[in-house]
């Protein structure tokens, strides 16, 4: 992934910085891929003492079931079904242009959806029954598959767009403020383990929901898993990725894969801007930091953006390349809104 300056005419000088954490969304794909198709051959053989010997599989629209399959084979169809689209798409990303890489999650995200909520309503509708024709497939479980599809969908198209607008075109690296032009930098970092964190916990939440939903254990010893999980996921999620942005606004840092939350300053409302090198032990750690330093958004050693906020005492860091340019557009703008009011 690559990030840099841009203009809002399109011509004149921009700015290029990249981002050396490459390889960790192809490393947290893979991982999900490969959690995805542990969870649809495991849902069956998880309950495998309470199923009969076929599992119904298919309903034609009406009550009963007109279709089945062994419990091994109902395990590893959907499972190879994932894997085979999952692959379909890795070999077509590999020969798509870098700019068209996030949009893969438009086909594995409701892909997935749809497959492990197919996998838990069908082994929900087997369980406890002592032949596959007993089985029954409620009209709810397949109206929330659908729903739970389309929230998949809109997620990974607003995260699509998210990136694909985050991606700004390349130019040689200059930072001269002519009148009456507009400039703008942009920098991103991540943190594969934060990110590999927030993924686990996510797959155990869910693992968990889907447990609650089949029917595998009570609500009492599940629930409590699933909230904690949860929220390592959501904070974990927000906090594992940041992007930076300067232009005639001010400052804008926007957390997570969504760009939410954000926190903006506009030129005026900032006193001073610098790079600094940063460690995680002279803040307290890894992600959203509160010290001595003020607050700090670690992801990663090296090169932080600092601003000083007006009439505030601790200042604001973020850990993204290319500081020390961000850093200097910025008090240039700040200086132009200080002449212009003037």
């Amino acid at each position: 992934m690559t990030d840099g300056d841009d203009m809002k005419n399109g011509s004149g000088p921009a700015a290029h910085s990249g981002w050396r954490g490459g390889h960790a969304p192809r490393w947290g794909t893979a991982a999900c891929v490969a959690a995805v198709a542990a969870l649809l051959a495991g849902l069956p053989w998880a309950a495998h003492g309470r199923l009969p010997g076929r599992l119904a599989t298919h309903w034609s629209g009406g009550a009963a079931p007109d279709g089945s399959m062994p419990l091994w084979a109902a395990a590893v169809f959907p499972a190879g079904i994932w894997l085979l689209i999952a692959l379909v798409v890795s070999l077509s990303r590999r020969r798509a242009r870098a700019g068209a890489r996030p949009w893969r999650g438009l086909v594995l995200a409701p892909t997935g959806t749809v497959l492990v909520g197919a996998q838990a309503s069908v082994v929900r509708a087997n369980l406890d029954r002592t032949d596959w024709h007993e089985a029954r497939q409620p009209v709810w479980a397949i109206v929330l598959i659908l729903a739970l599809t389309g929230a998949a969908l809109a997620v990974a198209w607003r995260i699509a767009v998210h990136v694909a607008s985050a991606t700004p075109a390349i130019a040689p690296p200059e930072l001269d403020l002519p009148e009456g032009e507009r400039l703008a930098w942009f920098s991103h970092a991540a943190n594969p383990w934060l990110q590999l964190l927030s993924a686990a916990a996510c797959l155990v939440a869910t693992g968990t929901l889907v447990a609650l939903g089949v029917g595998l254990a009570s609500p009492e010893a599940l629930w409590p898993v699933f909230a904690v999980c949860g929220v390592i996921a959501l904070a974990s999620g927000v906090f594992s990725s940041v992007r930076a942005k300067v232009s005639e606004a001010g400052l804008e840092v926007a957390f997570g894969p969504l760009g939410w939350p954000a926190r903006r300053w506009s030129p005026a409302a900032i006193e001073s801007a610098r790079a600094e090198q940063r460690r995680p032990s002279e803040v307290g750690g890894w992600g959203y930091r509160l010290s001595g330093h003020g607050t700090t958004v670690m992801l990663r050693a090296g090169d932080c953006l600092v601003v000083r906020p007006r009439g505030r005492r601790s200042d604001f860091a973020v850990s993204v390349d290319d500081a020390e340019r961000g850093a200097a557009l910025l008090n240039a703008l700040r200086r132009r809104d200080r002449a212009g009011i003037g």
